[in-house]
């Protein structure tokens, strides 16, 4: 799974690489969670490409309460497909999940340690997701958003069993704009060399923690 994520990337920074033609103002956080407003990629309807703020837990359109979007923050790709909370916006709405960095926790006996996994070259990692508008009773449109995952790299394999899709440069266009059966078949762990990891502060567990020093490495002197 894929719960609590940093991106430090400025709306600058997305623009550039992402080749965008208009994206929402956010500042840097270190301890993104479910339910919070994240800048989501996606096709304008003119064409090109956009980033705006969706909240993170999918609503499916036919949802009669937007609350079971707490428990969709993730969606499995073995089913991306099938599952009726993610088959529609599937096959007519994927998004790019930008972020600097993801965190995970390993188990060590009865412990989590958490860790920070990440692009060596600190360029954003581009996470495969699934975005949704919901309408409220009164009218008021909600859009909201979910990341997929897989099973894990070698990186990531000793950490934990799941992972998010993290998509290459040459595969954005196709998992945004692609046919279904081209998206699937980018469902799968990216290639080792294109992360590395190390164990954090168990502070980053508690989600009203926040700062740079949260995605640090644990220092031999310092405890879990």
């Amino acid at each position: 799974m894929c719960g609590r994520y940093a991106l430090n990337h400025r709306p600058a920074d997305l623009i550039r690489i992402f080749e965008l033609i208009g994206c929402a103002d956010f500042g840097p956080r270190y301890n993104i969670a479910p339910t919070a407003e994240i800048p989501v990629v996606r096709l304008a309807p003119e064409g090109g490409r956009v980033a705006h703020l969706l909240r993170w837990g999918l609503v499916p359109h036919w949802a009669k309460d937007p609350a079971i979007g707490a428990k969709l923050n993730n969606a499995r790709g073995e089913t991306v497909a099938e599952k009726p909370s993610f088959r529609d916006a599937f096959r007519r709405r994927r998004c790019i999940v930008p972020a600097t960095g993801f965190y995970e926790w390993k188990a060590e006996g009865r412990v989590k340690l958490p860790h920070y996994i990440s692009a060596p070259d600190g360029e954003p990692l581009a996470l495969g997701g699934l975005w949704e508008s919901w309408r409220a009773p009164d009218g008021n449109i909600l859009r909201t958003c979910c990341i997929v995952t897989t099973g894990p790299n070698a990186v990531m394999a000793p950490i934990h069993d799941r992972m998010p899709v993290i998509l290459s440069r040459e595969d954005w266009q196709t998992w945004l704009a692609g046919p279904p059966d081209d998206a699937l078949a980018l469902v799968h762990p990216c290639p080792d060399a294109m992360l590395h990891a190390w164990p954090v502060s168990r502070r980053v567990s508690r989600a009203a923690e926040e700062g740079e020093d949260l995605i640090l490495p644990l220092t031999e002197r310092e405890t879990p």
